[in-house]
């Protein structure tokens, strides 16, 4: 058990931290200074009902940007992350404009 805390950024509680960054990218290591494990355990869980719901490939290019938008809206704009749409089963609605995620690999 780790004897350090940091102070969370999504539930503003002095919490236990991730044991390491769970990206190699600045979002893992902002994610590892300023997000508890709860948190992230609660994000991995919608992370899941995402990908299940929508049919995501983490793999692809497209689907992980959007679940990296997810996460900054859920984890640091203290937002609760996309609902789940039944209505938009198998598809992404990728933003306000309905534009698609730019292709590109952010890792």
């Amino acid at each position: 058990m780790n004897n350090e805390t940091i102070r969370c950024r999504r539930c503003e509680k002095d919490a236990e931290p991730l044991g390491k960054a769970p990206f190699r990218n600045e979002l893992g290591g902002r994610i590892l200074g300023e997000i508890c494990a709860q948190c992230w355990k609660e994000w991995l869980q919608h992370q899941t009902l995402l990908i299940n719901h929508y049919g995501l490939d983490p793999r692809d290019a497209a689907a992980k940007n959007f679940l990296y938008e997810q996460i900054e809206q859920m984890l640091f704009e203290g937002d609760g992350g996309k609902e789940i749409d039944t209505s938009q089963q198998g598809s992404i609605e990728w933003g306000a404009g309905g534009d698609k995620a730019p292709a590109g690999d952010s890792d």
